[in-house]
C-alpha cells in the first residue's frame, strides 16, 4: 500500500508542476497577433492592463505574449504615433472611448482615429515609418486609461 501511495503522490505532483510550467507558456507570434498582439509589450505593460481590464484572460494572453521587462533605460517604448480603430457602429457600445474621441483626441495630433467595420477597439501603435508595431485592445478602457496609456506611449509631437 505504501509504494502505491507514494506512486499517486509522485503523479499528482508531475501533474501539478506540468500545469504551472504551462501557464508561463509563451504563444506564437501567429497566435499573438491573432490575439491582439504583437509581442513588442513589456510584461509590465500586463500588469498595468491588469489594473485597469477585469478580464484574467485577456491578462493571460498579454503575458504569454509580453517580453521581459530589464533595467536598461532604453526598454521603454515609445512610439511616433498611434491609430485608434473602431467600428463606427458599435461606438454606442463604448462610451469611454466615445468621449476620448470626441473631448481629449485633439490633445494627441499624432494620433488618429480610423473607422473600420466590425473592428473592435483598439490601438495600433505606429513606428517612426508609420508601420504597425504593437495592437492594443481597449475594449473596456476608461478614458483616463487611455489618456494614461497614450501619455507614456507616444512621443510628444512639437508645437506648430
Amino acid at each position: 500500500m505504501g509504494g502505491a501511495w507514494i506512486a499517486a503522490t509522485m503523479v499528482v505532483v508531475v501533474c501539478l508542476v506540468g500545469a504551472s510550467s504551462s501557464s508561463v507558456e509563451q504563444l506564437s507570434t501567429r497566435e499573438c497577433e491573432n490575439l491582439g498582439f504583437t509581442g513588442l509589450a513589456l510584461c509590465s505593460d500586463c500588469n498595468s492592463l491588469a489594473e485597469y481590464v477585469k478580464d484574467q484572460e485577456l491578462v493571460s494572453d498579454c503575458k504569454k505574449c509580453c517580453t521581459e521587462d530589464s533595467n536598461d533605460s532604453m526598454t521603454k517604448i515609445t512610439y511616433s504615433g498611434a491609430i485608434l480603430e473602431v467600428c463606427m457602429r458599435k461606438l454606442v457600445f463604448y462610451p469611454e472611448i466615445v468621449g476620448f474621441i470626441e473631448e481629449e483626441k485633439d490633445r494627441f495630433p499624432s494620433v488618429k482615429v480610423q473607422y473600420v467595420f466590425n473592428s473592435p477597439p483598439k490601438l495600433i501603435m505606429l513606428d517612426d515609418a508609420g508601420e504597425h508595431k504593437e495592437i492594443v485592445r481597449i475594449d473596456n478602457w476608461k478614458r483616463e486609461h487611455i489618456l494614461q496609456f497614450l501619455q507614456g506611449k507616444v512621443k510628444p509631437t512639437s508645437a506648430i
